[in-house]
């Protein structure tokens, strides 16, 4: 009892002491004066920086050749009934180095044209970036159909463009994703279209001479991969995607 007696006056004593203190926060003000003219600070560059570089792989993948070759690359593995060979790794190598190949003149211009003046002190940031996408949206415009491009305009429902330059980014580059798909799909169904053949044909001989338990598949892969070095594929398909894009 002694305790608690003791125990509730120190608390009576101490309350009143800690109901006295009082936190003082700093004091921020927001002014509204003009910025016009006056470039970014250190602190928001890296924030951009980086919040480009976690974008990269999407500007990568969908706005640039990219998707169209990775595409066309794996149908041909596929066509070959070879699942494996190339592996993944091998194949998307190949197509990221042939998008920095065919990139190379459009991202020469954005440098040229954003990049380095920028950098300059030339130009405001926002001046940079609207001339460095410029060449982009360029050659997003010379591969995308025209069909996917009222698609999206029709879905959009805005007002139809005069221009090039009345069509939106986000509407266009919708319309030149759907463009490369069906320009990769068609390749991949011209490349698929002697591999069958080669496949019909085996499975036909082996039909006939009463060799049903043996997959056709294990007589024609070989067949195949012969066709394919003998025309050097792996030259012409290369050739025609590079030619696609020129």
């Amino acid at each position: 009892m002694k305790y608690l007696l003791t125990i509730i006056l120190i608390i009576m004593i101490v309350k009143p002491v800690h109901a006295q203190v009082s936190i003082t926060l700093p004091k921020v003000e927001i002014d509204n004066k003009e910025t016009e003219g006056i470039d970014l600070s250190t602190g928001i560059k890296i924030l951009l920086l980086l919040t480009a570089l976690s974008l990269a792989p999407a500007f990568l993948l969908l706005m640039t050749s990219f998707t169209r070759i990775v595409i066309v690359l794996s149908l041909v593995r596929t066509a070959l009934a070879i699942h494996q060979t190339p592996p993944n790794q091998v194949i998307i190598g190949m197509a990221l180095f042939l998008t920095l190949f065919v990139m190379a003149p459009t991202w020469q211009q954005v440098n040229s044209q954003g990049i380095q003046p920028y950098m300059a002190g030339d130009v405001e940031y926002k001046s940079a970036i609207e001339q460095g996408f410029k060449p982009i949206r360029d050659f997003m415009f010379r591969q995308t159909d025209e069909k996917e491009l009222a698609l999206m305009v029709n879905i959009s429902k805005m007002e139809k463009p005069q221009n090039e330059d009345d069509v939106p980014t986000h509407v266009l580059i919708p319309a030149f994703i759907l463009s490369e798909l069906n320009i990769a799909f068609r390749m991949g169904f011209m490349l698929f279209i002697p591999f069958i053949v080669i496949d019909m044909v085996v499975a036909s001989i082996l039909m006939s001479l009463g060799m049903m338990m043996l997959p056709p598949v294990m007589i024609s892969l070989p067949f195949k991969i012969l066709l394919f070095v003998m025309v050097d594929g792996w030259r012409l398909v290369v050739q025609s995607l590079i030619a696609g894009f020129n």
